[in-house]
């Protein structure tokens, strides 16, 4: 496997980020992979290395590049503490819009790319990243063919800037992956988001992944579930099979 880090010019400023692909040359289908609130760390890369070791060239945007520089988070220590005053001012420079913004030029590098074949991308994303690769499907409806939300938060709220108000938008087929044991996305909310799917005519599947909690898909929290995770990402590769391949 290959992994390479790359900077990709935003118009907020320079981004990094980290291309990995399987071993061999190519071509494959490309995956734009959209962190959670702790930030790129081992824990996000080993997940983005597992993504690729199935085929597919990944993505994984530094998407607090306006914050600048910091050092990797490890959050089983930040969850010890004051998480809200450790990510918090780094949380507070990004958000949906301005990663749905940032994805133009995601999808720009991956199409410089000769090992990436074609033109439908997939997204995935986790905790926070879960709406954005929501937003970046409506964003971008003729580019992302498939997108995925693991244990997304604040998928349907009053802001302007909630994924639901994207629906209508978006062409790709969805899996939201949906933890029982979740703040930020209580149940109330998954059934306003559930109805504004309905809504707007979308192939979705949501899946309610019971007992577990918000962030059992990363290995590097004290509630990762190792099983729920592997279904977690046979249910993403079916879908990347079905639109992708």
């Amino acid at each position: 496997m290959s992994e390479v880090q790359v900077t990709i010019q935003e118009k907020d400023g320079p981004c990094r980020a980290w291309v990995l692909t399987p071993n061999g040359t190519g071509p494959w289908p490309a995956v734009i992979f959209y962190m959670d609130g702790f930030g790129i760390r081992p824990g996000m890369i080993q997940m983005a290395q597992h993504l690729a070791s199935k085929g597919y060239v990944v993505l994984l945007p530094d998407l607090y590049y306006r914050f600048g520089e910091y050092a990797p988070l490890d959050p089983r220590e930040v969850l010890k503490g004051n998480m809200r005053a450790t990510v918090g001012p780094m949380m507070a420079t990004t958000d949906n819009r301005k990663a749905g913004d940032d994805t133009a030029a995601f999808i720009a590098y991956l199409d410089t790319r000769s090992d990436v074949a074609g033109k439908k991308i997939g997204t995935v994303g986790f905790c926070m990243g879960g709406g954005m690769a929501l937003t970046a499907a409506a964003y971008y409806p003729d580019r992302i063919a498939a997108a995925v939300s693991f244990h997304g938060g604040n998928l349907a709220t009053d802001e302007p800037t909630s994924p639901h108000l994207f629906l209508p938008k978006i062409k790709a087929e969805l899996y939201i992956a949906i933890a029982e044991n979740d703040h930020s996305y209580p149940p109330e909310m998954a059934k306003r988001f559930e109805t504004a799917l309905q809504a707007a005519g979308i192939k979705h599947k949501s899946e309610l992944y019971q007992g577990k909690a918000h962030g059992w898909m990363k290995p590097d929290l004290p509630v990762y579930d190792a099983k729920a995770a592997e279904k977690g990402w046979n249910e993403l590769l079916a879908l990347y099979a079905r639109t992708l391949n």
